[in-house]
Parts: C-alpha cells; structure tokens; sequence
C-alpha cells in the first residue's frame, strides 16, 4: 500500500485545521496510508518509508518556519540517496506573499531532488474560508496519484 507522508508546522488552529484539511482529503482513498506528522517529530526514516510526501510550512520572517528549517537539517544527509524523484507538493500560509518561503524550500527539495508534482499553493494573507477545501483537494489528489502510480 502506497504511504502518503504529510508534514505540517502548526502552530495554530488555523493551521492545524489546513493540515487536518489535507489529511482528511488523503484518507479519502482507502488505497493509501496516510499520516500527518510535526517537522518536530518527522525523523529521517519516515520520508525513507513515505512514496509521496505533502509539505505546510508558515511563512516566518520571509522564510520557512524554524520547524521545518530543522526538519530538513536533520533529515537531509539520511535521505538524499534513497529518496531521489520523491513526488511532493507543498502549500505555504503565508502573511505577506511567501516567496522567500517558497523560494528556500525549492532550493533544497531541488537538492534532494524530489519531484513536485504541482506548483506549491501559497495561501497569502487573511483567512479565506476556501482554503480548507482546496487543501482536501489537494491531499486527495496526491493520494490517488500515488494509488493510481501516476507519480
């Protein structure tokens, strides 16, 4: 069974519900596993296991949150090698426009080189009520890409 990997900073309700958003989208497809962990507790092994990952970061002082920051430090040099083409997408709650956020996070997965199999989703300043649903879609639809071995 194909294993969906969602890791999502939440350091708010509002973002704990867009990462509750994607999960509940990828558990929609029977088919998959899916599980949704903190860049805190995401340990190498589990992107080792993982046949797609999904990617919420916020948008702190330009760039990525520090937790995902920490994540890719300590995961990078253990995954590199096995996990090439890994197929992911990533969204980015974002105060102001989440370029430099976007812009880190394209560096190093380009390093890693994973592939992304959307542009990342960038959700920019006020609450929009529209964004839960997109977020399902979006978790969705990278679940049945990985059932139907499309990425």
């Amino acid at each position: 069974m194909p294993q969906l990997l969602i890791i999502a900073h939440l350091p708010s309700d509002n973002t704990r519900a867009l990462a509750e958003s994607v999960l509940r989208g990828a558990q929609s497809v029977e088919a998959v596993s899916s599980r949704l962990l903190s860049p805190f507790d995401t340990q190498p092994q589990d992107i080792l296991d993982c046949d797609g990952l999904i990617l919420g970061t916020t948008e702190n002082l330009g760039y990525m949150a520090g937790a995902t920051k920490d994540m890719f430090d300590r995961c990078y040099y253990a995954v590199i090698e096995h996990k090439q083409g890994l197929p992911m997408a990533v969204y980015i709650r974002a105060g102001h426009d989440g370029t430099g956020t976007r812009r880190a996070i394209d560096s190093i997965t380009t390093g890693l080189r994973w592939r992304a199999v959307q542009e990342a989703m960038v959700l920019r300043g006020a609450w929009q009520d529209a964004w839960p649903q997109e977020l399902e879609e979006l978790g969705q639809a990278m679940a049945y890409g990985l059932e139907a071995g499309i990425f």
